[in-house]
């Protein structure tokens, strides 16, 4: 069996889904963030096939961007999580919506 682009244009496809489903049917703060996070590397499967399927560089570099937009947001994203649930002590996104003003 050989393995094309279009196997894992479909893995992308079916992780990008588990990822929207996560994020839209939890409503824990730490599920959510790996939800997108598991949008974002389905995001970059489809970036390496493709670049793959076209002989092309440009994929790998845009999955460069996005891990380093990544890693930016879980920096910032846990330690709001963190300072979220030291003080509230859960992490459920039902109680933030009490934050605001």
């Amino acid at each position: 069996m050989i393995v094309t682009a279009d196997w894992y244009m479909t893995l992308a496809a079916v992780l990008f889904v588990v990822g929207a489903a996560g994020l839209l049917l939890r409503n824990n703060a730490l599920v959510m963030f790996m939800s997108v996070e598991l949008m974002l590397n389905a995001v970059n499967l489809t970036f390496v096939a493709a670049a793959r399927a076209h002989g092309d560089i440009g994929g790998q570099m845009a999955v460069l961007f996005v891990l380093v937009v990544a890693a930016a947001e879980v920096a910032v994203g846990l330690a709001i999580i963190v300072s979220i649930f030291r003080s509230r002590q859960t992490a459920s996104v039902d109680d933030l919506s009490e934050l605001s003003g």
